[in-house]
């Protein structure tokens, strides 16, 4: 099994379906549209999507029931990405070796990307119910769990902790919890709602959820790793952007080898939690593939 090809299968799948929901038009308000694209289109792994119609699969459903919601968590995230690069965050200039949304269309435009960005998965989701593409009980299940894992005790909270120790030194616990939140919950999300969209039940989402807790932890410790080791080029902003945020990392609590340790012991943790799921192969090596990756 290559693991590369079938994420780029379920990277092109999730292309061809985001250019359908935003397409270019002509109409008074596209500048907005514009920028939304310009994020959406900037490239990235699309891990997220991958997650979501995987689990769909190994539960026995299609991975194209999943598809609107694989394309909803993709604009969830990059909504999240363009208002972290904002200079009232993270105040990054480069996404992806490319200029931040603000930097392209200006503070206000890409404010309102952001926002268009974040109330659109739901839309998506809601109308795949109506039209029956998912039955209606999933769709709406998936939409609290959406609202739940971006919201208060998600997403925003744990960008909320880390705005909140900037120029601080937390304990450890809470950089994990910050992490947790802030990077794990919309894995959480993506194979929670995976198995969902397949009409899993709740042993196979509880095995999915706590893969992608775990999964989530180790992927935002080896971001920290990166931000220290990698090569500017391939990392495609600036390494030390962390450092020179003002931010205190994983890294910077524990060391850089103790790091290297715990992602690999929630990798496998992680990894142990596929065991619910027999057709696991492609699962179990993207997991790998995400422990060894450089950027």
């Amino acid at each position: 099994m290559n693991v590369k090809e079938i994420l780029a299968d379920y990277a092109e799948m999730t292309e061809q379906a985001l250019a359908k929901y935003l397409p270019a038009t002509e109409c008074l308000q596209k500048s907005v549209a514009e920028a939304a694209r310009y994020s959406l289109s900037a490239g990235g792994k699309r891990i997220r999507p991958a997650l979501v119609m995987e689990f769909c699969r190994v539960c026995g459903g299609e991975p194209e029931t999943a598809l609107p919601v694989a394309c909803a968590i993709e604009m969830m995230h990059t909504f999240s990405l363009i208002h972290d690069d904002l200079p009232c965050m993270d105040d990054d200039d480069l996404r992806r070796g490319k200029p931040a949304c603000h930097k392209a269309f200006g503070e206000a435009t890409a404010v309102l990307a952001g926002d268009l960005l974040a109330i659109m998965p739901f839309q998506i989701i809601a109308e795949a119910g109506i039209r029956k593409t998912l039955p209606m009980d999933s769709a709406l299940r998936i939409i609290k769990l959406l609202s739940e894992l971006s919201g208060l005790f998600g997403m925003i909270g744990g960008q909320t902790i880390d705005l909140e120790n900037e120029n601080k030194q937390p304990p450890t616990e809470v950089i994990l919890e910050m992490y947790r939140m802030k990077t794990g919950a919309l894995l959480e999300f993506c194979c929670k709602a995976g198995c969902i969209a397949a009409g899993a039940g709740a042993r196979e989402q509880l095995a999915a959820g706590a893969y992608g807790q775990r999964l989530g932890l180790a992927f935002q410790i080896i971001d920290d790793i990166l931000d220290v080791t990698a090569d500017e080029k391939t990392l495609g902003k600036p390494v030390g952007s962390d450092a020179d945020g003002g931010k205190y990392t994983y890294v910077d609590a524990v060391g850089l080898e103790r790091a290297k340790e715990q992602a690999k012991i929630l990798t496998e943790q992680a990894e142990s939690f596929l065991a619910e799921f027999p057709e696991r192969e492609f699962l179990s090596g993207l997991t790998k593939m995400l422990l060894d990756r450089q950027y």
